[in-house]
């Protein structure tokens, strides 16, 4: 059965798209713990993180590091920070979360509030500082 994350990579599910390449898509988190916080995800399903091919593994990396540095850009926080838990949904992906406070909460679940219409807007403006 597919995971969610392949449904949107498919476009069966909609998301506020960030970016994408033939191997990953990159998109707003819908439950974000800060604004701006996005998904990269292989386009292979699989399962736990560490079990991805080190060489796709390795592009995974390099393209967050590509949306981080396009976050930093369009959202100008103190830094871009990163966790990759991979218990919530069983398809490898990591978060990118924008910090914009020293002392900001990173924790999966401790959601904010972000409308669709920011939602939107905050796509478009990591969107348009991508450099692949």
């Amino acid at each position: 059965m597919a995971t969610i994350f392949t449904k949107i990579i498919e476009g069966e599910i909609p998301c506020h798209k960030v970016a994408e390449t033939d191997e990953h898509l990159a998109f707003l988190d819908i439950n974000p713990i800060a604004e701006g916080h996005t998904l990269v995800v292989p386009k292979q399903e699989v399962d736990y993180f560490f079990d991805l091919p080190e060489d796709l593994m390795q592009r995974t990396m390099k393209f967050s590091r590509t949306i981080a540095r396009a976050i930093d850009g369009a959202l100008d926080p103190l830094r871009t920070g990163i966790i990759v838990q991979g218990l919530e949904v069983p398809h490898a992906h990591v978060h990118l979360i924008p910090l914009y406070e020293l002392h900001q909460t990173m924790a999966l679940g401790h959601n904010v509030s972000v409308g669709e219409e920011r939602m939107k807007e905050l796509a478009e403006r990591i969107n348009r500082e991508v450099r692949v």
